[in-house]
């Protein structure tokens, strides 16, 4: 399957971060603006409570049904943001570390970043993202 996702990596920037500085897309790709995947249970529950990975392993899951239903996966997505409701770094390094790994060598362009409350009870993490497919 052709992808329209380009990581772009500069040896001009430190090769500290874990994930492409920038992407693109062509532009005959269609772009998929998801909104941000919370870790509910089909119930409507919030997964997880008190635990950073295991809601960020439910918003993964999440991110990879809507995908799928708009025809794309996570080798598709072209850049995220991940929000943690924390503002201790060993929080969100518990996240960030979840959505690595999901996407493994597909280390998209992301934002992790902490934030003070999400929508939900309960919530400790979202994950915002961006694909971009080509349909031909």
């Amino acid at each position: 399957m052709n992808r329209a996702i380009t990581l772009i990596r500069s040896a001009s920037l430190s090769d500290v971060a874990e994930y492409a500085y920038a992407a693109t897309a062509p532009a005959d790709a269609r772009l998929i603006f998801l909104a941000g995947a919370c870790p509910l249970n089909d119930d409507g529950s919030t997964a997880a409570v008190g635990d950073y990975a295991g809601q960020a392993s439910k918003a993964v899951e999440n991110m990879q049904t809507a995908l799928a239903a708009s025809g794309a996966s996570l080798q598709d997505v072209i850049s995220t943001r991940v929000l943690v409701a924390s503002a201790r770094r060993e929080d969100l390094v518990a996240a960030w570390e979840v959505v690595r790994d999901a996407f493994a060598d597909h280390d998209v362009p992301s934002t992790l970043m902490g934030v003070t409350v999400l929508g939900y009870k309960d919530q400790l993490v979202e994950i915002e993202a961006v694909a971009a497919v080509l349909d031909s």
